[in-house]
């Protein structure tokens, strides 16, 4: 508390301050640039009346044109499909009642299709004349409507549904008249059934008259194929050719065998007779008459060995030697002559061989080709019996089911029927005002929430103190409040003339001082009941209650721009703006008004050389001030005012307008400055706005601290940043931003408005 009352009053040193650094203001926290949801909601609070008076107006729009229309009556139908009605009596359509899961949709959906159908829709069209009522051939020539008559009937008023999970077809027709609609449902149901009724007749009909001529076809070809049949078996000469073929199959098989062992036969033989023919012993002695040769074989061995012996003895004129040569000679006769025999015999059997396995081979090719040529009649009989049989199996197949359709035709049930007749409804389905209504509420509310943040987003304009620290990264001072949301009518007590600086208030539009503001009507309808009165003109209570809600919010601002350095005296401070109108004039009087009620010297200097307000404001006399010291016809202090009210407020008028004292600001406010500040603990200086005027920036590279002030919701951004971008590059030191007319709704921070309104009356009633 001590620190805080050295800041707020210890402000009387006169040493002149440093130009101080604008991070050493405290800026409002902000940890990331994206928008709250709350800013949103009250987006939608600041537009609430708009938004109110959108949404009213379309459900306004909605009545209206609901209860302009023509009622719309709907009377619905109902057909029942039961499939499991099985088609016939007798034969397999005696069992194909059941449906699978897998078609009942497809089957619905072709009954659905086949009610819409010209055949169903036509009857009821003509006996209805739907199509006129429905104004399908309105406006139209006769040969357009001839041609539309005669093309497929569509009904715009018919609906065929399915409720879900059932097999029941709802025919709903819409007509203004009940009766009519009624009437139009229950004739298409009935149009319905007799069609399917007249197809299966139809069907029935043509499926007959297709069979027949089927049958006849194939009694013809049954026939045809019999006599083919019986032909070939006359041709062929046997009964069955399938046992004369199993026959030439066996011996086939036999005469193989028989020629295989032949060919090896001759294989062996002819073997033995090239050895034969050789001239080989062994080749004869392996013959089949090989022992007896192999036993005269011997026999001639035996008598040489025997000759050898007695020539070994007897000399060859030897009777023994003789006889022994005679007994050799004989045997080798008899060996030759056998083997002779044995040669012609091998010779023998091998061209018996070969003869006999030329004669099993001929046998065996002759055989085969019987058997092929059996074998291929065999197939072209087995194609004419099986052509033969299946004519016969069709034509008496079809012959049976041309009997059981006879007789199925006689004994069908109906698959499809009537459910429920449609009645002519006592409510109608168009229009729903109420539902109506309803979508027009939703839809008519979201628009104009979308439409109030689009707008809102589009919106360049400051708004309230979060959205500009946000956008402009600087630090918020403080904000005054709105005019319009301060001011009441609630109170016409008398109370004493209001000083000229509150009674002048309305003269600057949309300023702070705008929370005393009134009508040109109010004031000129006091000052005559003044005038008539000969007393004060008296002004509402409630303006009272204005003048302490802004004077506390210039007092927070005074602190705020005050407080944060007390170490360092801020001995003179610039109030400008980006663009005329944001209330910076009013604001600099009642900061100056303020600092003086502490018993704090305060001056203003009015250098706003183009649109001077200040002595306007107070009513004093601004005839000579610092254009005139500017130009040298006198001192600084000579051209000061003072304002009796206040003791301790003086003001500079700016004086008379002058182009050549507006180029001297800059070389001579560092020194009036310097002057004041060892006479004054604080001088405000009001300027010109700073963009588009130079004697604004000359000032502000005099002063010891720069406030911005920007109207909320009319100031651009872009001009704001373009002011504090300007005030950077001529190294300024800038204080912060300051917001005037702040909206109630338009941030979370002005929350302390209406508390401070509920606390300022509890006073009230309480004194």
């Amino acid at each position: 508390m001590k620190q805080l009352e050295r800041g707020s009053l210890d402000l009387t040193n006169s040493r002149r301050l440093p130009q101080l650094a604008p991070a050493s203001y405290p800026a409002l926290e902000h940890t990331h640039d994206s928008v709250s949801p709350t800013h949103y909601l009250l987006v939608v609070l600041r537009q609430k009346w708009k938004i109110f008076g959108f949404v009213a107006s379309c459900l306004l729009a909605t009545y209206l044109v609901c209860s302009r229309l023509t009622p719309i009556y709907e009377a619905t139908a109902k057909i029942d499909v039961d499939r499991r009605v099985p088609a016939g009596v007798i034969g397999q359509e005696a069992t194909q009642g059941t449906v699978s899961g897998d078609d009942a949709d497809a089957f619905m959906a072709t009954q659905a299709q086949l009610i819409q159908s010209d055949g169903v829709l036509r009857p009821v069209a003509e006996r209805f004349h739907l199509l006129e009522r429905e104004m399908q051939l309105a406006k139209l020539d006769p040969e357009k409507a001839r041609r539309k008559s005669d093309a497929p009937v569509y009904l715009k008023q018919l609906k065929i549904t399915r409720p879900i999970n059932t097999y029941i077809l709802d025919i709903s027709y819409r007509s203004p008249d009940p009766q009519m609609a009624a009437g139009v449902a229950n004739a298409i149901a009935q149009s319905y059934l007799e069609h399917t009724f007249d197809i299966r007749i139809r069907s029935s009909s043509a499926l007959s008259a297709f069979m027949e001529r089927q049958l006849d076809e194939l009694r013809a070809k049954m026939e045809r194929s019999s006599l083919a049949l019986a032909k070939f078996e006359q041709e062929l000469n046997v009964i069955n050719p399938e046992q004369k073929t199993s026959i030439l199959s066996a011996r086939l098989l036999q005469l193989n065998t028989e020629y295989t062992a032949a060919q090896a036969d001759r294989v062996r033989k002819e073997s033995a007779n090239n050895a034969m023919q050789s001239g080989s012993v062994a080749a004869a002695e392996a013959s089949v008459q090989g022992a007896e040769l192999n036993k005269l074989h011997e026999r001639v061995n035996q008598a040489k060995q025997h000759l050898a012996d007695i020539a070994s003895v007897y000399g060859p004129a030897h009777q023994e030697y003789r006889k022994a040569a005679n007994d050799l000679n004989e045997v080798q006769r008899q060996f030759d002559e056998m083997r002779t025999n044995v040669a012609q015999r091998v010779e023998t059997d091998y061209h018996e061989a070969v003869s006999r396995e030329q004669m099993l081979q001929k046998t065996l090719a002759q055989t085969k080709g019987e058997y092929d040529q059996l074998n291929a009649h065999s197939f072209q009989y087995q194609q004419l019996k099986r052509d033969a049989e299946a004519d016969k199996t069709l034509y008496s197949d079809l012959e049976r089911r041309i009997r059981e359709a006879g007789i199925n035709a006689g004994f069908q049930n109906a698959a499809i029927r009537i459910a429920d007749l449609a009645r002519p409804p006592d409510t109608p389905v168009f229009p729903r005002t109420v539902l109506s209504l309803i979508l027009a509420f939703i839809l008519s509310s979201a628009l104009a929430i979308c439409g109030a943040i689009l707008a809102d987003v589009l919106d360049n304009t400051i708004r309230d103190p979060e959205q500009a620290a946000r956008a402009l990264n600087t630090s918020i001072l403080g904000s005054l409040p709105a005019v319009k949301e301060m001011r009441k009518v609630a109170s016409t007590a008398p109370r004493p003339a209001l000083p000229a600086v509150f009674e002048d208030a309305g003269t600057e539009p949309a300023t702070g001082l705008g929370l005393m503001k009134y009508t040109d009507a109010d004031k000129g309808a006091r000052n005559k009941e003044s005038k008539k009165s000969k007393t004060p003109a008296v002004y509402p209570a409630s303006a009272f209650q204005g003048i302490s809600s802004y004077e506390e919010a210039i007092r927070a601002l005074r602190h705020s721009i005050l407080l944060p350095d007390f170490d360092r005296d801020v001995k003179s401070i610039l109030i400008t703006s980006a663009e005329p109108g944001a209330g910076k004039s009013t604001a600099i009087v009642h900061l100056a008004i303020a600092h003086a009620e502490q018993g704090r010297k305060t001056l203003i200097i009015d250098a706003d050389l183009r649109r001077p307000t200040i002595c306007k404001k107070l009513n004093l006399n601004g005839t000579q001030g610092l254009s005139n010291v500017l130009l040298g016809e006198l001192m600084w202090k000579d051209a000061m005012v003072k304002a009796d009210r206040w003791p301790d407020l003086d003001v500079l008028p700016a004086g008379t307008a002058s182009r050549r004292a507006s180029d001297l600001v800059g070389s001579m406010m560092i020194d009036i400055l310097d002057e004041a500040a060892k006479d004054y603990d604080m001088v405000f200086v009001d300027a010109p706005p700073l963009l588009g005027f130079a004697e604004a920036l000359q000032v502000a590279t005099a002063v010891d601290g720069v406030v911005v002030m920007a109207r909320a919701g009319e100031t651009s951004r872009s001009a704001v940043a373009t002011v504090l971008g300007t005030l950077n590059r001529l190294s300024a030191n800038v204080l912060g931003l300051v917001l005037n007319e702040v909206d109630k709704h338009s941030t979370n921070g002005y929350y302390y408005y209406n508390e401070y309104k509920k606390y300022y009356a509890e006073g009230r009633r309480k004194a």
